[in-house]
Order: structure tokens, then sequence, then C-alpha cells
């Protein structure tokens, strides 16, 4: 049995972008369901666009996903040899030809043959050039391309699309097309063919918007005698709006970095991207890395196009509502040790993290985290939604700052005898740290939420959260304390 193998092939003109990165998941689910190889190939022949900081940043992201290669990264520019020599092959076999048709009579070839309401395809002018004719223009510098010769003939060509089904047209329908620039410079429809046949690509994943060229691909694998790989041609991933989604249209919203740095967990973006364009025909929505190599298939990627559900200045969701939900999922059900490593490197970032959190505080410091996960929805809560588990200097939310603390003046006294009272406690717990807050109340004649709710926001700078009364203990009775006392800061002067 012939090996799986298929490909990756970016062109680093920017960042990862999340429909690339789709497309990489794609392959190394299919590579990895079939026991085959990926192998990424960067095509980097846009030199000007084609920056290292762009290369780096497209691997970061595929690392970062955790979409590992098994040979490459191969660079297109390195076998620049094998697309010359190719076309060379192809001219010399009489399956190309050079056409010195300039681009001013191509243009008015074109508007006479729309006025006239006929084919606008190449008119084969120059396929029939004499040697001595090429000599003669070659000799007279008249630049030239060089355009394959489409067969002749009655023939249907197509393929079986993995997802979309049979592919074909009438091979009069392709006109001779050019595979080499008049500079010299093979054409990425010629390139990708050579690197494919070297690479030895048996299945080509992609996404729709190359299915233009891969009628013409076919005829150049024919052409040098190479296996024709299975194609499987994705639908795009589009807006709200049924617009293709892009950097220059939705920004860095649809690069994978923006995620990685929004403190998502690579998993669960990866469980997120499979799912916008693919299921497995039921309801499940949450894999494991094992449960979705076993259940991925090519043929239930959807034949339409799938929609990333952005609105852009939406105040409630930064990005696709499924993204976030699956997010906060796994951040909610994963393994707390897990987790605890991976809080771990923002605590660092932001210079909160203790080393006795590894040590003597660990249990603390699991317990803390299992405690406050519920709420939050990527890793970046733990150092801004949670900060006050872990510092002094956290924020106060203006909605609970104004409803629970301002709105009573008096606080600025009572929360002090608070404070005096749990400071006097030997045992700071649950039930005694509710009863003195109840007791309080009941002395002052008011309702327990005014005090409950207004110790939330002064120790947690939080409107909701865990139960009151686990949140004093975890904090502890010495920083509870002085949060009580320095109530006061948290009014105008």
């Amino acid at each position: 049995m012939t090996e799986t193998r298929l490909r990756f092939p970016p062109s680093p003109t920017g960042y990862l972008h999340i429909g690339g990165a789709r497309t990489a998941l794609y392959n190394w689910l299919y590579a990895k369901k079939t026991g085959g190889k990926l192998i990424l190939r960067i095509e980097d022949t846009d030199t000007e666009r084609s920056t290292q900081e762009s290369i780096q940043g497209i691997i970061d992201g595929l690392e970062w996903l955790g979409i590992d290669f098994d040979e490459g990264p191969y660079f297109q520019t390195e076998f620049s040899a094998d697309h010359k020599a190719a076309a060379e092959r192809l001219l010399a076999e009489g399956k190309a030809y050079k056409c010195f048709c300039t681009k001013e009579e191509l243009d008015a070839k074109r508007e006479a043959a729309l006025a006239a309401k006929q084919n606008l395809g190449y008119d084969g002018t120059c396929a029939g050039l004499s040697e001595e004719e090429i000599n003669a223009k070659e000799a007279a510098g008249i630049p030239y391309v060089i355009r394959f010769r489409v067969p002749e003939g009655d023939r249907r060509i197509g393929y079986d699309d993995k997802i979309l089904g049979r592919i074909e047209c009438d091979i009069k329908e392709v006109d001779d097309f050019v595979i080499v620039r008049s500079n010299g410079k093979p054409l990425y429809l010629l390139c990708n063919v050579v690197d494919d046949i070297r690479d030895r690509i048996s299945h080509v994943v992609r996404g729709q918007d190359h299915m233009t060229n891969t009628i013409k691909q076919i005829l150049l694998y024919e052409a040098l005698e190479a296996p024709v790989p299975v194609f499987a041609h994705m639908p795009l991933t589009l807006d709200t709006k049924k617009a293709k989604i892009s950097k220059r249209s939705h920004g860095e919203i649809v690069a994978v970095q923006f995620y990685r740095d929004k403190g998502f967990l690579p998993w669960a973006f990866n469980n997120f991207l499979v799912l916008l364009g693919w299921s497995a025909g039921d309801d499940k929505e949450f894999y494991t890395k094992e449960e979705l190599i076993e259940a991925f298939t090519l043929e239930r990627i959807n034949k339409s196009s799938s929609v990333f559900n952005y609105n852009k200045g939406d105040a409630k969701f930064f990005t696709d509502p499924k993204a976030i939900a699956i997010n906060e999922h796994y951040l909610r059900t994963m393994d707390i040790t897990e987790l605890g490593e991976l809080v771990k490197v923002e605590l660092k970032a932001e210079g909160l993290w203790d080393e006795a959190y590894a040590g003597e505080k660990q249990q603390w410091y699991h317990h803390t985290l299992d405690m406050i996960r519920d709420r939050f929805h990527t890793l970046k809560d733990f150092t801004s939604r949670g900060r006050a588990y872990f510092a002094d200097d956290f924020d106060v939310e203006e909605k609970p700052l104004k409803k629970n603390v301002l709105k009573y003046e008096e606080l600025k006294e009572w929360f002090p005898m608070l404070a005096d009272r749990f400071e006097q406690l030997s045992d700071f717990n649950l039930e005694e740290t509710e009863r003195v807050a109840r007791e309080l109340a009941d002395e002052l004649e008011i309702k327990p939420g005014i005090i409950i709710n207004g110790m939330r926001t002064v120790v947690t700078g939080q409107l909701a959260g865990p139960s009151m009364f686990d949140i004093l203990v975890t904090i502890g009775q010495e920083r509870v304390v002085r949060r009580l006392r320095e109530v006061a800061k948290l009014y105008p002067a």
C-alpha cells in the first residue's frame, strides 16, 4: 500500500491565518488517521513579502496548536532549479511552447472576443511557430512566456474530489496556459505540481479557492508522467456577511497568534477549528486528540462554506462565541495539575508567581484554581479577574463598586468593625466567617447581602464568583482583614 503523504504549503506573507490553520489541522488529522506523513513546505517565492518573521510566525503558530510535521520545513525557493528543469522538459517534449504575444496584443484579442461573444481563451497564435520563427524572435530580443500545450481531442478531464464528488470538464474548455513568466520564473501552478511530485504527495487537501488550478495541474501531472494525487477541496470560511475572512477585512482576529496571546488553550482552539466545517454526523462537540483522529474523515467535511461568527465591536464576544464556549469547557474540565502549569506561565509573566505554589502551597494553589475557573473564559482571566487571589494590586470593577460599595457610605465604618472581628478568630473557617458577618448585619439591622456583596467587591473586585465565605477562607485571614480595613480608599476623596 502506498504511504499516505500530505503537505501544508503556506505562503509566508504574515501570521498563521485561522483558515490556513484549519487546512493544516485537517491535513494533520488525515495523516495521523492513516499512519501517513505530513510535510511542511514554505512557498516563499514571493521574496518581497516572505520575511523571516512571517516564516517564524507560521512555525510558531503550528507549534502552539500542536500540529507537528514529519518532514520539513522545506522552502520552495530552494528547488527553483527543479521547477525550471520541468519547464525545459515540457518544452523539449513539445508539451509546452514559447509564446511571444505581448500584453497589448492579448488585451486586444480579448476585447475582440468579448465583442464577438467568443471564447476568451488564448487562440494559439504561437503554438505553431517554426523553429526558425522562434529563433528569429529570440534573436530580436522579444520577450516570451512559456505556455503549456493542452492536448487536443475529444476528452473529458476531471477528478473525484473526496469532499465535493466528481469534478470534470471538456478538455476543449481549457486553453493553453502560462507556466513560466517572461522573466524566466515558473508560476505557482507548475512549482506546486513539481514540488508535490518530488515530495511524493498522495493527497492534496486544500481550500476551494485553489480549484481553478486543479484541472490544469492534473494535465501537468500527466505531462510529467507522474501519479495524480487524490484531491479534497474544502469550502472556505466566511464571515457573517458571507465574505471570506481575511487580515485586511478582519484584522488580528483571524490570526492564530491572537488566540495564543488571549489565553486560549491550544487543543480547545483545535477543537473549535475542526468543527468549523466538519462534523462526525452526530451532536458531539468535544473530542480528545485520540477521539478526533479516530473520528475524522475527509468525506465528512461540509460541502458548504462555514461561518466564522464574529461581529466587530460586539461588547460581549470578542470573537466567535463558539470558540469562547469550547475554551471555557476545557478550562473548567481539564486536569487541575495540567491547568496549574498553564496558569503558572501567566502568573510568571505578570510577576505573580510564588515558588511556594509548586511546593508547600501547591494544594492551596490547585484548590484556588479549581474554585475560580468556573466563571473564566481564558487563561488570561486568572491574572485579571482572578488577580485578587494572588496579589493585592487588583482592579475593582466599576459596576459592583457602584452597586455594592459606593451606594453604602456606612461601609467605611462597618468593614473596619468586621475586620476587627475577623482578626480575632482563632479558626478562620467557613462557618465562623459566615457567623461573624451575619451577626454584624443583625446588630446593624441591615440585610446580610449588604455586608456579603460589599465584601465580595472589596476583597475580589468582582461582581460575582464562588461562595463568598469560600473566597474569604481561600484568600486568607490576613489579606481579608487588610482589605476590609482599607475600604475607605475606594470612595471619592
